[in-house]
């Protein structure tokens, strides 16, 4: 390889990183969602917090660490619909992102 294009292969390389980065931002930023008062991001951390908390009214604490008085079977639902919505747009994306490269 010639310098120009290990320059060229270098610079590829690096906007792909550059895209990568700035797709997971995007996508993280889409998993916050308000409800009951609180501010919640969509993840496993979440849903195994909500799958493990006994039927009923229940409080445990938003993103703030504020405490939030819901109901874990609504918020475990509202939560898994929004992180699977978010993983399916984000890797039709990282495909789309990966094709071009």
């Amino acid at each position: 390889m010639n310098t120009d294009e290990l320059i060229a292969h270098g610079r590829a390389r690096f906007e792909h990183a550059a895209a990568r980065q700035l797709l997971k931002e995007k996508y993280q930023a889409r998993l916050l969602f308000a409800h009951s008062g609180g501010m919640w991001r969509a993840g496993p951390e979440l849903l195994v917090l909500l799958a493990t908390v006994p039927p009923g009214d229940a409080v445990i604490l938003d993103l703030y660490e504020t405490p939030v008085r819901v109901n874990p079977e609504e918020l475990r639902g509202l939560a898994m619909q929004r992180w699977q919505e978010q993983m399916n747009a984000w890797l039709v994306e990282y495909e789309e992102n990966n094709k071009k490269r």
